[in-house]
């Protein structure tokens, strides 16, 4: 949990630490990852918000590391890809673009979490409009 610039800061650790730790992942890591990470976070995110009595308490930032990491998924990982990510997801997460505005709205950990997996999934697809326009090969999983 984080007590300032929750999403930032939260987002701002899961690049740092997935830079370095994690810039070789197969298709088959990159789904076990994701699907860890999305069981692990519904629950604990509903959890949280039931025991603060808020909707989505900002000290808590798994949804954040969740919506990171989709953003960047199967993307060919570099400083470069690691900060466009982060700021793309930052930007997206604070606009909320349908339909992640709509799934904000679902109960407990579920809304808590998917608005932030969908403004992943819209980051990701800007990062690879972005490879493609800048002539990227490397657009699509391996």
């Amino acid at each position: 949990m984080v007590p300032v610039a929750p999403g930032t800061a939260g987002s701002a650790v899961t690049a740092a630490a997935f830079f370095l730790l994690c810039d070789t992942l197969s298709t088959t890591a990159w789904i076990g990852l994701l699907a860890v990470v999305a069981v692990i976070s519904i629950p604990v995110a509903g959890a949280e918000a039931a025991a603060r009595g808020r909707k989505d308490p900002g000290p808590v930032v798994i949804d954040e590391t969740l919506g990171f990491l989709v953003t960047i998924a199967f993307l060919p990982i570099s400083l470069t890809m690691v900060l466009a990510g982060f700021f793309v997801f930052r930007v997206l997460d604070v606009i909320k673009p349908q339909p992640a505005r709509w799934l904000e709205r679902l109960p407990g950990g579920w809304g808590i979490v998917l608005d932030d997996v969908a403004a992943g999934v819209w980051g990701n697809l800007l990062l690879r409009l972005g490879l493609w326009w800048f002539g990227a090969d490397a657009v699509l999983p391996t």
